[in-house]
């Protein structure tokens, strides 16, 4: 497995908000809602509501991403201008935007909850790009929608903080994701029960704009099938593949099927990436599983900090932990099952439904021991040879509080090739800092670690592998930096407190995972005892 560095290029030509180039297709051609009243209801025979956003008392933008000004052609005196942080927290619009909130259902927790829908998320058109790429510009936390139920659809800043860095430290770790533009406060105040304890309390609103090809869902088209709207659900299809996925031809029965194939595809390389970086999203519903493979809805999710496969981020998945970090792939082959069940009408066939199914567990495996070979900085794993030396790793990597991303980037710096026999010390050294109770590593503990190091030691040996073009390797796909929930609270509680510079130091780490930041070793640290239990640093609940 390769990480191809993320393009940080920037488009020649760059303009205002009014002067991008909007192309709403989804709402051109798909059903529209034909109640125009903005209250929460069952939305029948229909993608979308059209709905403005709720203007807000008195936005200021806290943080921008450059890098997604540029993607969609946004210069940077447009993103200083009080034009466009109105635009971002919901107060204005540009002509040509076709603000919508999408209709969709889903599976949550393995239940079908019907519709559930943008309840909290309003888009405001399609961007297309120098390219011909498309950009959907979404506002999180812009107001209630028709899909709202008995929310108010608004957002608070943790829970703002936290979408906007965790799409950008995904993008720039490699992982599949949907970006983020903007951070804004709105100047209202939300209630918000944080631990669902009945002690509800105000804290700052705040809106994030974030940004993707489409966010079509799994549950866009489960919706349709759900309710036997099986013209909707051919004009869904129809519309994702001319879009979405034009190579695959023109849409009918066999292209559905196509579709259904590279879906699978991406969504298990996008896990495989979770996977390789640690990160657990917590509320892996079929609404919450793009089309496009991307990592979207950042709620109660975070980065393994000592590596447990049981570790859910998600306080109401605490007790079955379905959503767990081990679970991942599992739960992801579940999801791609529920969206093929929702193809069937149109394709009304099973067998070439199964058979694409099929080939999930095909192609994760595939990836799943690249990535792993890759991590180790080792050419290539047999997945039937070499089970007993993975497992052997994931039992040393559990066996006491290891934490997984210094642990793998200590391996790197583990000399082999460079000293003829390193002692058991020399082979521990190098990963010493990855454990969380050091006291812990002795006796039998002590002895698996080094019993696989020295199995390590043998394979980087006969694989001919020296010290150097391994360290170089592994350190391109190990990151050094990752957004540590208890990292994410402190930039929230700064931000709370009127300072949201840490935002903006955080994202400038992030932009460079892999490499060594001689000014950003606090951010590479492990987790803190302190931040063990406190609230926002560990586990989170939904409304975090």
């Amino acid at each position: 497995m390769t990480i191809t560095p993320p393009s940080l290029s920037v488009p020649p030509t760059l303009a205002r908000l009014d002067e991008l180039d909007y192309d709403n297709r989804f709402t051109a051609e798909l059903p529209a809602d034909a109640v125009d009243i903005n209250r929460p209801r069952q939305v029948h025979n229909a993608a979308y509501s059209r709905v403005k956003p709720t203007p807000t008392a008195a936005p200021t933008l806290l943080a921008h991403s450059a890098e997604v000004a540029a993607m969609i052609g946004i210069d940077e005196a447009t993103v200083a201008s009080a034009d466009f942080v109105n635009v971002v927290s919901g107060n204005a619009l540009v002509e040509g935007m076709d603000p919508h909130a999408a209709c969709y259902g889903g599976h949550q927790s393995g239940n079908w909850a019907g519709q559930l829908g943008d309840g909290r998320a309003i888009t405001l058109g399609e961007v297309v790009g120098a390219g011909g790429e498309r950009h959907m510009l979404q506002l999180k936390g812009a107001g209630p929608t028709p899909c709202s139920r008995t929310a108010d659809g608004l957002a608070v800043l943790r829970s703002s903080v936290r979408e906007f860095l965790c799409g950008e430290a995904m993008f720039h770790l490699g992982v599949p994701t949907t970006r983020a533009l903007s951070l804004s406060l709105t100047g209202d105040q939300v209630l918000r029960d944080m631990f669902y304890d009945g002690r509800s309390a105000h804290e700052p609103g705040a809106v994030v704009c974030r940004v993707a090809p489409s966010f079509i869902r799994f549950g866009s088209f489960e919706i349709f099938a759900a309710r036997e709207e099986h013209d909707e659900l051919r004009a869904l299809l129809d519309h994702t593949i001319t879009n979405h996925f034009p190579h695959l031809g023109e849409p009918g029965p066999d292209t559905y099927v196509a579709m259904l194939r590279e879906v699978i595809e991406r969504t298990a390389k996008m896990i495989v990436h979770w996977q390789r970086v640690g990160f657990v999203h917590g509320v892996m519903n079929t609404d919450n599983m793009s089309i496009h493979g991307l990592t979207i809805d950042y709620g109660p999710d975070g980065w393994l900090e000592d590596y447990d496969r049981d570790w859910t981020p998600n306080t109401t998945d605490a007790a079955g932990k379905r959503y767990r970090y081990g679970h991942q792939p599992a739960i992801a082959h579940w999801n791609v099952m529920r969206l093929a069940n929702a193809l069937f009408p149109a394709v009304g066939e099973i067998e070439p439904l199964q058979e694409a199914l099929d080939t999930f567990p095909t192609v994760f495996e595939a990836e799943w021991n690249a990535m792993i070979a890759a991590k180790l900085g080792l050419p290539g794993l047999s997945p039937v040879d070499d089970e007993a030396f993975t497992a052997q790793l994931f039992d040393v990597l559990q066996a006491t509080e290891t934490d997984m991303t210094v642990f793998y980037r200590g391996l790197a710096d583990v000399a082999i090739t460079a000293v003829a026999s390193p002692t058991d010390d020399e082979l521990l050294a190098p990963i010493l800092d990855a454990y969380y109770l050091p006291d812990e590593l002795e006796g039998d503990v002590r002895d698996r670690v080094v019993a696989w190091l020295q199995a390590y030691e043998d394979r980087v040996r006969a694989n001919g592998v020296s010290d150097q073009d391994r360290r170089a390797s592994m350190n391109a796909i190990n990151p050094k930096y990752v957004l540590r929930n208890y990292l994410a609270q402190l930039a929230i509680d700064a931000a709370d407190a009127g300072d949201p510079s840490l935002i903006s130091e955080l994202l400038e780490v992030l932009r460079h995972p892999y490499d060594d930041q001689s000014d950003a070793g606090r951010f590479a640290e492990k987790r803190p005892d302190w931040a063990r239990s406190r609230p926002g640093c560990s586990m989170l609940s939904c409304s975090s």
